[in-house]
Order: C-alpha cells, then sequence, then structure tokens
C-alpha cells in the first residue's frame, strides 16, 4: 500500500468517524473536514456548509462563502463514501464544473430562492446571488474530491467568465490534499508566469549587493497586472500580511481610490509602493533591460490596500489603469528563513500598523510556550478512561503529522494514546475556543484566519504586558474552552430541535451568550473542574441545549431585508439583539447551573475588561 491509499484510508475513517460522533451525514463531515485543512491553510476564507442538488436540470452546490473581496466562492463535492481510491478524469471534472456554474447561473437569472424554506442555507445564497450577482468581483468555484485527479489533467485552474464576471475553477483532490497534510506548515506557493499574464516580463533592476544570502529587486508593476494578480489569487497573495485578514477600510483607501480615478498619472509619486517576498524569480536580459518573467511563491506584506483598491476601482468604477504604476520592492527569501525574515519586513515595513501582527507567527514565544506545555502537562484521566493524555498544540501546520511520520506501527498507536487525534488544536483552534468567551462571538463566525487576526492582535498586546501571566494555569483554562466548544458542537447535533445547518454560527453564540450572562452576575464557569473533569456537567450540558435552542430560533429570524442567515451571524448587530435576550437566557439557566459557577475573581481576566469587549459596539472591520 502506498503512501497515499494510506491517507485515503485514514481520512475516510475520519469522516466516518466524525459523522458517527456528530451523528451527521458524511457528505456534511467530508467538506468540513476540506473546509478545515483549507482555511488552516489560508488556501480559502471559510465554506458554509449548504448541499442542494437538483439532478432534473443538472445543478448542485455544497458549501458557499461570501469574502470581503465582494467576491463569491462556491463548493461542489465529490464524496460518495468510496472504498478505494480512484482516479478523476477531465470528463467528471468537466460535469461538476458545469453543475455548479449552472446553478450559479440559474440562480443569477430567476428567483429560484422562492422554492427554498426561508431558514435554509440554500434560500439565504440563492437569493444573494439573484439580488447581488452583478455586484460580485469574481466567483471561485471549487471542486472537493475523495478521488485522485487523472495525470492527464494538467491545469489545476480553469480560469473563465460568466456573464463578464471573471471565475476561477479550483480543483482540490485527494493527492493535492495529501501534498498540503503533508507539507509540514509551507503553504501551497503562489508561482506566477510573468510572459503568460503580461507578454514578456516586466522590467526589473537588482537592488542588492552580490552575495548568496539576499537577493532583492525594483519594479514598476502596471497597475493593471497588480489587479489581474488579485482578481486571480485574491487574498492568497496576502497571507504573510495579517492585516489582509482584518480588512481594514482606512481613510487611505479613499485617496487611492481618487487618485486613479482622477489622476491616475500621479499615481506612482503619490502611493508608497508595495513590498513583497518571493522564494525564487527568474530574469532574462531583453534588448530593453532586465526583464522578470517569473516569480515563484510571491507575497505582499505591505501594500493590500494599494493592491485590493486597484482592483476594486477597476471593478466598480469601470476604472481604466493604463495609465497606473505601482513600485514595488521584492525580496528574495529562501524557505528555511522565511519565518524569521518575513515577519522582519512586515513589521519594518507595516509601521503605520498600531499592532503588528507579523510578531504572532508561529515562532512567537506565546505559541512556542503553548506548544511546551502541550508536550509536557498531562490531562487528568476522563471518566470512564483508565489513562491520562495529553493535547497536541500544532504551533505550525503538519506538525502532528509529522510527529508520526518515522514511527513504526506499534510507535504510532503509543502515540495516539498519548495524544488522541481529537485531543489535537491548532492555532486557529485556539483563537476561536478563547474568542467566544474573551472577544466577541461574531469575529468566529467571520473565519478562522480573520479570528486569528483579532486572538493575534490581543494576545500580542497582553504578552507584552505580562508574558507570566500565560503559565500552566492559562493553558488549563484554554482546554477546558476546548473542551466546552468541541463538547457544545456535539451537544447541538444531538439536539431534537437542530435543525441542520448553521452549528458553528449557533455553538458560538451559545457559549458567548452564556458566558455574557454568567459575567454579569460577576461569575464565572469553573474552568479547573472542567480540565480535571476532561467533560463537562450535566448542568453545563443542559444549559448548551437550552441556551442553543433560543440561539437557533434568534439566528434563523434576521431582520426583514436580511436573507442570508450566515452573513447576518457575521454582523455585529446580531450579537447586540441576541443580548437584549439576556432575561430569556437567564430563564434557561436552571439552580443547578448557577450553582456550580465560582467567583469571577478567580479567573485570570478582569470582570470589567472581560464584560468591555462583549458588549461594545464594534466597528466594522475591512
Amino acid at each position: 500500500m502506498n503512501t497515499l491509499e494510506q491517507f485515503f484510508a485514514e481520512f475516510r475513517q475520519e469522516i466516518l468517524a466524525g459523522a458517527a460522533a456528530n451523528k451527521d451525514f458524511g457528505l456534511s463531515e467530508f467538506v468540513g473536514l476540506f473546509d478545515k485543512e483549507l482555511t488552516d491553510a489560508g488556501a480559502i476564507e471559510g465554506v458554509e456548509y449548504c448541499h442542494y442538488r437538483n439532478s432534473n436540470i443538472g445543478i448542485r452546490v455544497d458549501g458557499f462563502w461570501m469574502n470581503d473581496d465582494a467576491g463569491l466562492d462556491l463548493f461542489i463535492a465529490d464524496f460518495e463514501n468510496r472504498t478505494t481510491l480512484e482516479t478523476l478524469t477531465n470528463t467528471d471534472v468537466a460535469l461538476f464544473l458545469k453543475r455548479v456554474s449552472k446553478f450559479y447561473s440559474q440562480c443569477s437569472k430567476d428567483p429560484i430562492y422562492k422554492e427554498f424554506d426561508e431558514t435554509s442555507p440554500v434560500y439565504g445564497l440563492a437569493r444573494a446571488i439573484f439580488e447581488n450577482h452583478k455586484n460580485f468581483g469574481r466567483i471561485n468555484l471549487y471542486l472537493l474530491s475523495e478521488r485522485r485527479l487523472s495525470d492527464q489533467f494538467k491545469n489545476n485552474e480553469i480560469s473563465n467568465q460568466i456573464a463578464s464576471i471573471p471565475i476561477a475553477f479550483h480543483i482540490w483532490d485527494l493527492s493535492r490534499l495529501y501534498r498540503l497534510r503533508t507539507s509540514k506548515g509551507a503553504k501551497e506557493p503562489i508561482n506566477i508566469d510573468l510572459v503568460e499574464m503580461w507578454g514578456k516580463g516586466v522590467l526589473c533592476l537588482p537592488a542588492h549587493l552580490n552575495t548568496a544570502d539576499y537577493h532583492s529587486f525594483l519594479l514598476v508593476m502596471p497597475g493593471k497586472l497588480i489587479a489581474d494578480l488579485y482578481a486571480r489569487y485574491s487574498s492568497r497573495l496576502l497571507e504573510q500580511n495579517v492585516r489582509s485578514f482584518l480588512q481594514a477600510r482606512a481613510a487611505v483607501n479613499k485617496g487611492i481610490r481618487d487618485t486613479i480615478l482622477n489622476d491616475p498619472k500621479m499615481f506612482f509619486a503619490y502611493n508608497n509602493g508595495i513590498t513583497a517576498t518571493a522564494a525564487r524569480v527568474t530574469v532574462e536580459n531583453c534588448e530593453d533591460g532586465l526583464r522578470m518573467t517569473g516569480i515563484d511563491d510571491l507575497q505582499i506584506v505591505n501594500g493590500g490596500q494599494t493592491t485590493a483598491s486597484l482592483f476594486h476601482t477597476r471593478r466598480k468604477d469601470k476604472a481604466d489603469l493604463d495609465s497606473v504604476f505601482v513600485q514595488m520592492k521584492l525580496s528574495i527569501v529562501s524557505q528555511g528563513l522565511s519565518e524569521v525574515v518575513v515577519p522582519k519586513i512586515s513589521e519594518y515595513a507595516n509601521t503605520q500598523n498600531r499592532v503588528n501582527a507579523a510578531d504572532f507567527f508561529s515562532n512567537h514565544s506565546f505559541h512556542v510556550r503553548m506548544e511546551e506545555m502541550s508536550r509536557r502537562m498531562w490531562a487528568p484521566a476522563a471518566d470512564g478512561a483508565q489513562r491520562e493524555t495529553k493535547w497536541f498544540y500544532e504551533r505550525a501546520r503538519g506538525q502532528f503529522a509529522d510527529a508520526q511520520a518515522r514511527l513504526t506501527a506499534s510507535e504510532t498507536r503509543r502515540f495516539l494514546a498519548e495524544y488522541p487525534k481529537n485531543q489535537m488544536f491548532t492555532k486557529t483552534d485556539l483563537a476561536k475556543f478563547e474568542n467566544v468567551w474573551d472577544e466577541h462571538p461574531r469575529f468566529v463566525n467571520l473565519g478562522a484566519q480573520k479570528n486569528f487576526a483579532k486572538y493575534a492582535e490581543r494576545i500580542s498586546e497582553e504578552w507584552k504586558e505580562n508574558s507570566d501571566r500565560f503559565a500552566e494555569d492559562y493553558y488549563r483554562r484554554a482546554i477546558a474552552r476546548a473542551i466546552i466548544f468541541k463538547r457544545a458542537e456535539k451537544i447541538i447535533s444531538d439536539q431534537s430541535w437542530y435543525a441542520g445547518g448553521y452549528r458553528a454560527n449557533i455553538v458560538a453564540y451559545t457559549i458567548a451568550m452564556i458566558g455574557f450572562c454568567i459575567a454579569e452576575r460577576q461569575r464565572s464557569l469553573d474552568f479547573h473542574k472542567i480540565w480535571q473533569r476532561q467533560g463537562v456537567d450535566p448542568f453545563l450540558y443542559d444549559a448548551i441545549s437550552r441556551v442553543g435552542r433560543l440561539v437557533q430560533d434568534h439566528i434563523t429570524s434576521p431582520p426583514e431585508r436580511t436573507s442570508n442567515i450566515s452573513e447576518w451571524a457575521k454582523r455585529d448587530a446580531c450579537w447586540q439583539r441576541l443580548m437584549l435576550r439576556r432575561p430569556e437566557v437567564e430563564r434557561l439557566l436552571k439552580s443547578g447551573f448557577l450553582a456550580e459557577l465560582t467567583p469571577i475573581s478567580s479567573v485570570d481576566r478582569s470582570p470589567s475588561q472581560s464584560r468591555r469587549r462583549r458588549t461594545r459596539s464594534v466597528e466594522e472591520d475591512a
């Protein structure tokens, strides 16, 4: 059995186990696993599960995401719970592309949303497409497959258009997912052929001494090329720049837009330009000078607003970018030095950014400490268990798999007994577990990376103020919160009132609402007991199930003219309205649950700070 086949067998068992544990369909679990892998890798922002098919007219969709660039991501799944690894052919790919494309076309032309239940995810999606299809900047179509893409298929992205809207089709087959999992934390690089995109490449000027350690170039990039790159790769270009996840719509954007529209020839003079990194470049001597013809693993670490503004101004205002040029400083950074050098480039280039998110890369001392504690601290044996275990904090993506890569079968069994797979958690998981208590539940619904950026913003400040507070008690509390979150997912799935869909939204708001109510009483959950028990007591179970039902009713009853429930859950107004229902929630919390609470002074965050974060009106970050 080769390694890919082993991965297929393990992946299939993950789906079966997850579906059984969550009392969910295999298709939902399949999409959820891809969602987890791709969002952690920064390949997508997230997936809202939304299965709909109509075989009579040949349309289908299995998920969607409204991204921040007025774009739409649509997902279609190739999943039949196959027992052997099969091949995905060109014909198969074309069929899936046709089905999901036709779904979009059908929804944009006809109000088919009227055929669906208004509380269903497909209703909100279909209505959003019908009402907003003229405003979408681009459509990304994703095929998620449990099969291996045929070697005869050469292009993994097929670009096209639907009604003049740029469309890109992305194939994530099992072999590509396998490469992602075994990449030891490396992101899938963006490799750009500038000859293909821009005729004969871009003139460049070397800006380095002849040393082997460091190379850099200065380029004058055409505005149209920058906009084309962003149209094709969107936020993937900005993965090293955590500001891209904050999506700050600062006043500078208006200035950029005004210059593009009113004085494009002066854009080069007025704009600060772009700072970028790459792993390798290809340059050629031409008659008119040195031209860059290829860039491998391009990342923009400063200049995200400039990049996005060029794209949006061309799309929204039909701006002519022929006279717009942008200076780019491109540093060549080897993969071995990227985690050290790139954060520094981002830090010094982003001096205008109040919070330097580059400080919070995986080699930050906070993550190193969390990793150290997770490898050292044994968790008490859960009820009914015979032995203690540990929680595995994956500081860098791929660590959990890499730790098992060279183990024998017996050593792997021993490792998984010590670190059960369901007790592995990542940086984005930690941010999710923590932010529903200490920040704002809306952030969790914005997607893993944006939520992590908010967490990084807060923790990096607190680390600078007092790193000593992030000790063993903090770690135990974090694991207790992880236990509550994971248990809440199962509790919600088990309820007879749960109608399917929006589980992630319901869980986040349910936990946040319980935390808000007990904080108002100057009390807190006893996280130490949850750590000791490695589980939740019947009183908390009951509270989650009761409040969860109220939250489901709240989320699925948005204000008038708000049709997309997933987007409603991302708004601050959703949380503000839910907080007004605190008296109802209080009545749902039984005396046994309240008796288990502990004084808030025993928690290492002051009640005023926690409550202020919960109740403040958060401005839209863009």
